[in-house]
């Protein structure tokens, strides 16, 4: 394999060793917290420490990152690909400078977000978090499958990411709000962000088979070149030795 496919299996090798794992583990504690809790209201005590409160706490602090990492690894893999393939930063040297620069914003904003305290800040750095993300998904080479929202890749993952994101603003409120108000929210909008991750385990299956290797790739223009689908297309032995 080329350096270019090992980056581009970058993605979903940390999404298998770190993100997969940790996700399975921050249930269990969320399920674990809830227990705690009933158990302390009927009879006032119970045997689940209450550390587990404070290990969901960073597990999801630590989940976050993990998928805004990984969501733009996979921006960076195509983006840069993009532009190498068609000399874009000889076309449009600009274009390629604002990319690099909301890299850098999605990082910092994320950072920054970590690290506010105020609800104000918090809502700001959520929100230049989620705006970089969402831009850096709409540049050109980007894989998306439009025409597929529903079961693409995609889609849930950042769609994911932007629940991450919000989750991890908000999460100060949940702590503060006695009527658990906020607290609701959280366990919503965590559900339908699980639901997202198991769909992201198949269409991501499915996204590693559709999209080619270096080596895969003169195969594959061959296919588009003769119009061809895979069903009813042959390809002539003498083309496949000239792209070998």
């Amino acid at each position: 394999m080329e350096s270019k496919d090992i980056i581009l299996l970058l993605h979903p090798a940390i999404a298998v060793l770190v993100v997969f794992p940790l996700i399975g583990i921050i249930v269990n504690r969320a399920l674990q917290v809830r227990q705690r809790r009933l158990q302390t209201l009927a009879t006032g005590k119970s045997k689940i420490p209450p550390t587990v409160g404070q290990e969901h706490v960073q597990l999801g602090q630590w989940l976050t990152g993990a998928v805004v990492g990984i969501v733009l690894i996979a921006f960076a893999n195509d983006i840069i690909n993009n532009i190498s393939d068609n000399q874009v930063w000889m076309k449009s040297p600009f274009q390629v400078i604002f990319i690099g620069l909301l890299f850098v914003a999605a990082i910092a904003s994320l950072y920054l977000l970590y690290q506010a305290k105020e609800k104000k800040w918090r809502g700001i750095f959520a929100t230049l978090t989620g705006m970089a993300l969402v831009v850096l998904g709409c540049q050109d080479g980007v894989y998306r499958k439009t025409d597929q929202w529903y079961i693409s890749h995609y889609y849930y993952g950042l769609t994911a990411a932007l629940l991450m994101i919000f989750s991890l603003s908000i999460l100060r409120d949940i702590y503060q709000d006695k009527i658990n108000g906020w607290r609701k929210v959280h366990i919503i909008l965590n559900f339908i962000a699980l639901l997202l991750f198991l769909g992201q385990g198949i269409t991501g299956t499915r996204a590693l088979l559709e999209v080619p290797l270096t080596w895969q790739e003169p195969y594959i223009k061959i296919l588009y070149e003769q119009k061809c689908d895979t069903k009813s297309c042959t390809i002539q032995p003498s083309s496949l030795l000239q792209n070998h």
